[in-house]
């Protein structure tokens, strides 16, 4: 520990010999800061590169703004692109950790924003489970929610509960709200009766909610066409095909996983690859059909897949997009197209 100590007050002694105009605290903490933060000395010292290049009048603010690390990753960005060293791992290792803190931000504040504390806050709509002791896990939904209860659709599952008694049931509702996490809430049904023309139940409002599992990675819209595959486990489920697949049309994407749309059902557990063109550049996102939302009246699937972990330029790449951070492009090649030009041109070079 006192070495390190020492390689630390070395490195912000040259720091400041070649950076006068800074106060020497500000550099302190900042090394302090990044320690915290998980950074090595060998990436403070190419954070501290990147600050300097982007005139950043106070180091220690890139670790608590969005906006100023955001000028610090789409510096490093820009500079992969720039200098073509993409395949490179150590940059790719450097660049994974600076997603990997600036995602932490950008969650930290979005669930802020999103979280909820009582039941008089959940939306109209939003899909319900819930639990009766003894008896088994119901669907429902919330009808209406305002005044002195929650009016929900009366719960149904599989099994035959027509004729199930509700009123006076205590009840655990659980729920999970986009972009945000997963709740959890005990309540008492207080009557049955029918609203909006539906079967519904009132239950008693709960002033407090237990918040359950947070999601582990930002989604954005993505709206673009790929095609799927069937993964062989027998192969490398990351090998990217050279012809077209299964059509499918995007719908978000985040680094682990994504949404899409096709025609007819899925099935939840299918192994499915996903493959689509980025920036011009091919991806491949290998995954488990996690939940399918099937409508009869377009025979169409809403499908939602958890991703295998993705290699760290892939998932850096994907995160690129997540934090918009690739330049504007109005629309990409299919991705086997895009791998057609490369063997070309490569098949070009060779004669």
């Amino acid at each position: 520990m006192p070495f390190l100590i020492l390689v630390v007050l070395f490195l912000v002694g040259a720091i400041l010999l070649t950076q006068g105009r800074q106060a020497s605290g500000n550099w302190i903490q900042f090394f302090a800061k990044g320690k915290e933060a998980g950074f090595t000395i060998k990436d403070m010292e190419q954070l501290r590169k990147l600050v300097a290049a982007a005139q950043i009048k106070d180091p220690v603010a890139i670790f608590k703004s969005q906006k100023q690390f955001e000028l610090i990753i789409r510096s490093m960005v820009n500079t992969v692109r720039l200098s073509g060293e993409r395949g490179d791992p150590t940059v790719q290792y450097f660049l994974s950790k600076l997603f990997d803190y600036f995602k932490k931000i950008e969650m930290e504040v979005s669930e802020n924003k999103a979280r909820i504390s009582n039941s008089r806050q959940i939306s109209e709509g939003q899909p319900l489970r819930v639990l009766v002791a003894g008896t088994g896990v119901y669907k429902s939904e919330v009808v209406k929610n305002f005044g002195n209860y929650l009016t929900i659709a009366r719960p149904v599952n599989s099994k035959n509960s027509a004729s199930m008694q509700w009123h006076g049931v205590k009840i655990s509702v659980y729920f999970w709200r986009e972009d945000d996490a997963g709740y959890v809430f005990d309540t008492e049904v207080i009557d049955e009766v029918f609203s909006k023309g539906i079967s519904s139940l009132k239950v008693e409002h709960n002033e407090s909610l237990f918040r359950t599992q947070k999601r582990k990675s930002l989604r954005v819209k993505f709206c673009r066409p790929a095609f799927l595959y069937l993964v062989d486990d027998n192969d490398n489920p990351h090998k990217l095909e050279k012809s077209a697949g299964l059509m499918c049309m995007l719908e978000d994407i985040s680094d682990t996983g994504c949404a899409f749309k096709i025609n007819g059902q899925a099935a939840v557990g299918l192994r499915l690859k996903v493959q689509f063109s980025l920036d011009r550049i091919p991806i491949c996102m290998p995954a488990t059909v996690r939940s399918v939302e099937y409508s009869q009246e377009t025979d169409t699937s809403l499908v939602r897949m958890e991703a295998d972990p993705l290699p760290i330029g892939t998932r850096n790449h994907i995160l690129c997009e997540v934090f918009d951070l690739l330049p504007e492009d109005d629309e990409d090649e299919l991705p086997f197209r895009v791998l057609e030009e490369e063997a070309d041109a490569a098949s070009g070079q060779s004669v």
